[in-house]
């Protein structure tokens, strides 16, 4: 059990939990869960958190293969600027440890932002809440736990 299938389970949203073996250095985490998982990239997203003004912080949740274009999170969460918020900073917003940053049950509600190209899916994975540990679900039900917004964020 983690914050994020506790949370889950309290709103009562389906899921499915899907293990992977970790391998200690792998850099690419979502990248590694598409493979290790044989999930095609699409419907495997990153969580990724960034510092917008006023050193306030939001999530993006974008495909593991794709790079996420920091103006367009930045307007879609009504800033100007906006940049990858230190690993210090996701921590002790979300209580999870790099690698392991799941959208769902994080310490603070931050303001969410999802990829558009979710809503096109039947099911998409996220992390659950460490390495090594992905959950699937629904498109919708990630929106509404999350109270994230579809927004176009890559290139």
């Amino acid at each position: 059990m983690t914050p994020a299938t506790k949370a889950l389970d309290k709103a009562k949203i389906n899921y499915t939990v899907h293990e992977y073996q970790h391998q200690a250095g792998s850099g690419a985490y979502g990248l590694e869960a598409a493979e290790k998982l044989n999930l095609d990239v699409a419907c495997v997203f990153k969580t990724l958190v960034a510092e917008i003004d006023n050193h306030k912080l939001v999530v993006a949740i974008i495909p593991v293969d794709k790079k996420l274009n920091m103006k367009r999170l930045a307007k879609a969460a009504g800033s100007k600027k906006a940049a990858i918020a230190s690993p210090e900073d996701v921590q002790r917003a979300t209580g999870y440890v790099l690698g392991g940053v799941s959208p769902i049950g994080q310490k603070k509600r931050l303001a969410t932002f999802i990829h558009d190209s979710a809503a096109l899916l039947d099911q998409c994975y996220v992390s659950g809440g460490r390495r090594g540990f992905d959950i699937g679900l629904a498109p919708n039900d990630l929106r509404a736990i999350t109270n994230g917004q579809l927004s176009n964020l890559i290139d």
